[in-house]
C-alpha cells in the first residue's frame, strides 16, 4: 500500500490544483463577460486556428482539448450553432469528420486572444522571472508524458 503524501508533496499537488482551477475560472469569466465566449470554446478555436487549413479531424481535436470524443462532439455542436465552426466530411474516408474554423470563428478568436494573453500574463506569468518560467516549462515537459493517454 502506498504511503500518504507528505506535507511538501501535498502542498505541491494541491497548490497546482487550486491555481489551475482558479485561473481557469477567472479566465473563463473574463472571456464570457468581454466576448460571450467560454474558455473551452476559445481553446477549440485556438487549436483550429493553428491547424493546416484551419481544420482538424474530430479525433485530433478531442486529443488537443483533452475531451472525450463525445465531449468534443457536443462542444463542436455548440460552435457550429454559433457559426464559429463548420463540420466537413472527409472525401477519402466517410467515417472521418473534420471541424473547420469559419471566418466568424477566426474573428471571434482574434477578438478574444488579447483578453486571454493579458489574463495569462497578469494572473500567472507575472509571478515568475525568466529562470522560473524556464524551470516551469521544463517541469511540465517532464510530467506531460505520464499524464497523456
Amino acid at each position: 500500500m502506498p504511503t500518504l503524501l507528505d506535507r511538501r508533496e501535498l502542498a505541491a499537488w494541491h497548490g497546482f490544483l487550486r491555481v489551475h482551477s482558479g485561473l481557469v475560472r477567472q479566465l473563463n469569466a473574463e472571456l464570457e463577460a468581454a466576448h460571450g465566449l467560454p474558455l473551452a470554446h476559445y481553446e477549440v478555436l485556438f487549436h483550429l486556428e493553428r491547424a493546416p487549413e484551419a481544420r482538424l479531424k474530430m479525433s485530433e481535436l478531442a486529443q488537443s482539448v483533452l475531451l472525450s470524443q463525445s465531449g468534443v462532439t457536443r462542444l463542436v455542436d455548440r460552435l457550429v450553432g454559433s457559426g464559429l465552426v463548420v463540420r466537413e466530411a472527409c472525401a477519402a474516408d466517410r467515417r472521418v469528420m473534420y471541424a473547420r474554423l469559419t471566418d466568424e470563428g477566426r474573428q471571434a478568436f482574434c477578438n478574444a486572444r488579447p483578453t486571454v494573453i493579458e489574463g495569462v500574463r497578469e494572473r500567472f506569468l507575472a509571478h515568475f522571472d525568466d529562470a522560473e518560467l524556464d524551470a516551469l516549462a521544463d517541469a511540465w515537459e517532464r510530467v506531460r508524458p505520464g499524464a497523456t493517454c
